[in-house]
């Protein structure tokens, strides 16, 4: 398995595999050809140094996952830089093989690579399985994360 920044011709996969949940079928719009926007979004994702979208290849090259890394610079913690996880995915015949837990080990090891003295994520609440995953992995639930959408 190869992980790499996404290019713009992996784009399409991305969002296929994004789209390919009971909530990303909610808020995704995929369909081929994929609308612009998912296009303008991976260029300014591209060209922005602290957002990394990378995405995983099986030996044959073909995309199996993805996530998106961000990281956040700021002042407190001395100047410190967060990581945030986003958007992870993985196409359906290749979960429950470890690949999640792989992902997740190379994240961390970028992060710490980007000099981040943490990294965080966050997960909807529908998302159970996912939570446990996660607590697995090591991550805690030390806050309450809230939105406010904008229609």
């Amino acid at each position: 398995m190869k992980f790499r920044r996404a290019k713009s011709e992996d784009v399409f996969e991305v969002v296929k595999m994004m789209a390919d949940d009971k909530l990303g079928k909610l808020r995704e719009d995929f369909k081929d050809p994929l609308p612009d926007r998912y296009y303008a979004a991976f260029e300014n994702i591209k060209n922005d140094n602290n957002q990394e979208l990378i995405v995983l290849e099986d030996a044959e090259e073909q995309i199996i996952g993805t996530m998106q890394l961000s990281f956040i610079q700021y002042l407190t913690y001395q100047g410190g830089i967060r990581a945030q996880i986003e958007a992870v995915r993985i196409r359906k015949e290749y979960r429950g093989r470890g690949i999640g837990e792989k992902m997740f080990q190379w994240a961390i090891k970028r992060a710490k690579e980007r000099k981040a003295h943490l990294i965080q994520l966050t997960t909807d609440k529908k998302r159970p399985d996912a939570l446990r995953f996660y607590e697995k992995l090591g991550f805690q639930a030390s806050h309450e994360g809230m939105k406010l959408h904008f229609s």
